[in-house]
């Protein structure tokens, strides 16, 4: 049975972290298949948004404690570099990927989550970096991340204390997109997935270029980078397609693979 389980139909590919017993705590296996994640999306034309969620009563409860317990120093810093990148590949992909949150996104199950381009959570869902509680910090992104999302002075309360915030709260802060009733969390994601699924694949890989890097950039610099985005949406043949649609009052046909 493999750690992170997939499943792909019409173009949405299902990623579920698949160790239930241990809250879907990360471990080698966890990281080696966020790594196959990355790698099937970018192999994968047909693929057009990824849903990730956890098996069981949690998302993803962090780091699995007896695994760094056994870990050398180095090892630790090995494994959180390799889960790092991952994440960091999250972001650079081409495809939308929605967290599905159920349960506990803490420590490493916080930063997958918010390596993520949307959250939606479950109202029974808690996030956090409790790793100060055991003597560490977190080391795939939370304190950064995290930061950035909510703010600095949110990010810097809730490392240092470890303390966890309800899904609500969470929207509040604008950690999480939207909160739905638990047993509509799976309806309400794939609801998501296809609407986003349905648009132009160009213009869908040039939107996540242009908030994730922009984002990162001054509002001059990002500004002229989101010009140059245009022009290339603006190139494509899917672009041709939509104002056409548009002009005919009808529904525009986009290209189904990246």
């Amino acid at each position: 049975m493999a750690a992170v389980e997939f499943e792909k139909e019409n173009g949405i590919l299902w990623a579920k972290l698949n160790r239930p017993e241990a809250l879907n705590a990360i471990n080698e296996d966890v990281v080696e298949g966020l790594e196959k994640l990355v790698e099937k999306v970018r192999n994968e034309r047909d693929i057009r948004v990824v849903i990730i969620i956890g098996e069981g009563k949690a998302f993803c409860a962090g780091a699995d404690i007896k695994m760094f317990l056994r870990s050398s120093t180095f090892e630790a810093r090995e494994i959180i570099e390799r889960l790092g990148k991952a994440l960091e590949a999250f972001e650079d992909i081409d495809v939308p990927i929605i967290a599905a949150v159920n349960g506990f996104a803490l420590g490493g199950g916080c930063e997958m989550a918010m390596a993520c381009d949307l959250i939606v959570a479950s109202e029974n869902a808690f996030f956090g970096q409790p790793e100060i509680n055991i003597g560490i910090i977190p080391g795939a992104g939370g304190t950064q991340r995290l930061a950035r999302l909510v703010g600095w002075k949110k990010a810097m309360e809730l490392c240092l204390t470890g303390n966890r915030i309800s899904a609500q709260e969470a929207e509040r802060l604008g950690l999480v997109n939207r909160v739905v009733k638990q047993e509509e969390l799976k309806e309400e994601v794939l609801k998501l997935a296809k609407t986003i699924a349905e648009k132009s694949p160009t213009a869908v890989g040039l939107v996540k270029q242009a908030v994730n890097r922009g984002f990162k950039m001054s509002l001059r610099d990002g500004v002229a980078y989101e010009r140059d985005l245009f022009a290339l949406s603006f190139a494509s043949e899917d672009a041709k397609e939509g104002m056409s649609a548009f002009v005919e009052k009808r529904i525009p046909e986009f290209r189904k693979k990246r």
